[in-house]
């Protein structure tokens, strides 16, 4: 299954993020032997775990939420942190790639889901951050795009429209700020259930766990 669901998502282009949380070593170098490198996880202390014990070329991915104290953890070596939804989040990721004297990428989190309990931005707040980025308060960050959560529901039609929603906020950011940023690319968008709507959607990375394990 994983080799079928890896060269579907290459011959689309789209980058395969393997969701490795509450999954063994032995199951994540399962995976590994076969050629996977991008993992993500949920939880900054399972990723500290199983860090150490793990090949040194894997790209690891932050992909649920982040709290600000656990940042200073992931600092030396994350290689993407999906899950910026906070100005304040962002500055300590700043601090934090400064003392390790790293550039850390980031993708902006919107809220583009039904359900409250999902975190993210609201369009509302982009200003304020980039506004610190035009002013140079973060130069260490590299903003490399956006990422979402649908609503978990069997209604493909609302996937879809809110996949869309955050297209279309990808496009707006991507004209106004950042037209000449070549890092500024990725959609981050799609899980095991709807992961195929998000690649019609846009989608140039998607978050696997259930369907490769």
């Amino acid at each position: 299954m994983y080799s079928e669901i890896r060269d579907f998502l290459k011959a689309h282009n789209v980058k395969l993020i393997a969701v490795s949380k509450t999954r063994s070593v032995a199951q994540i170098m399962h995976l590994y032997d076969q050629g996977q490198r991008a993992f993500g996880e949920n939880r900054v202390q399972e990723l500290m775990e199983k860090q150490p014990q793990l090949p040194g070329d894997i790209e690891w991915h932050l992909i649920g939420h982040l709290q600000k104290n656990k940042v200073k953890y992931i600092a030396p070596f994350i290689h993407l942190i999906h899950s910026a939804d906070d100005l304040e989040l962002i500055q300590t990721i700043q601090k934090e790639a400064y003392k390790n004297d790293r550039t850390i990428r980031i993708l902006l989190q919107f809220h583009i889901a039904d359900e409250q309990t999902k975190f993210g931005l609201a369009e509302s707040d982009i200003e304020t951050i980039m506004a610190a980025r035009e002013t140079g308060q973060l130069p260490n960050i590299l903003f490399c795009g956006v990422m979402g959560m649908a609503t978990l529901t069997d209604d493909k039609d609302k996937i879809r429209s809110e996949f869309r929603h955050l297209k279309t906020i990808f496009e707006n950011l991507k004209s106004r700020y950042f037209c000449d940023d070549v890092h500024f690319r990725e959609i981050s968008m799609g899980m095991s259930g709807d992961y195929e709507i998000a690649m019609e959607e846009g989608a140039t990375m998607v978050r696997l766990g259930t369907v490769l394990f």
